[in-house]
């Protein structure tokens, strides 16, 4: 009997969890953003836990928030998840560096400051750079599946087949000291009287 292994997915993983919680604390801190900052002036800003937002800044996180819900349905959405993470905000991450002055040279100098970032914001975005390359190389937790296979039997033959195979014809044997011409049946003219009789057999003469 022979084995055969299957691995598969084991149910929800963990890098859903961790793609669907992150949503969560994205759109909270979003909209708690917007209690500070309001909704109608896109100038102001203001700060949560130290962190700098503005109108804007909170709309981001909301947005992004939606999306990881969206994307921790599926395992591989939610590593997408990550990457998108990982590039977007290592990417504001060195913007902010720029901003702030930590780097010198700021090629997007004259977009300004639209997100009202701060020093604290650069290290927050770094931080959320590295769990979004976390989430994209969250190994997966699947199971092994170890099934065993029947043995293929035969089919059974039918009965009818059988009997079939139990008929086999009989041929009867032939007296092989009888020549071949002897065994065909003469005409009257080829037939050979009895000399003793004056008869011919019938059953040498053919009709």
């Amino acid at each position: 009997m022979t084995h055969r292994v299957t691995v598969k997915v084991a149910g929800l993983q963990p890098v859903q969890v961790l793609a669907g919680l992150a949503g969560i604390a994205f759109i909270v801190f979003g909209v708690v953003g917007f209690t500070r900052t309001g909704v109608g002036d896109w100038s102001t800003h203001s700060f949560v836990l130290g962190f700098s937002v503005n109108p804007l800044h909170n709309l981001v996180h909301v947005a992004v928030g939606v999306l990881g819900l969206l994307m921790a349905l599926g395992s591989g959405l939610a590593r997408l998840y990550g990457w998108l993470l990982f590039l977007g905000y290592g990417a504001i991450f060195v913007w902010g560096l720029m901003i702030t002055g930590i780097l010198a040279q700021n090629p997007a100098a004259r977009y300004g400051n639209p997100l009202a970032l701060n020093t604290n914001d650069n290290w927050l975005h770094l931080g959320l750079a590295l769990f979004g390359l976390l989430l994209a190389v969250l190994p997966a937790r699947r199971k092994v599946i170890e099934e065993e296979e029947e043995p293929v039997l035969p089919e059974q033959r039918s009965a009818a087949f059988r009997d079939t195979r139990d008929r086999t014809p009989h041929i009867e044997e032939m007296d092989p000291t009888v020549s071949p011409r002897e065994r065909e049946p003469i005409t009257n003219e080829q037939a050979e009287i009895d000399p003793k009789t004056d008869r011919v057999s019938r059953s040498k003469i053919k009709h």
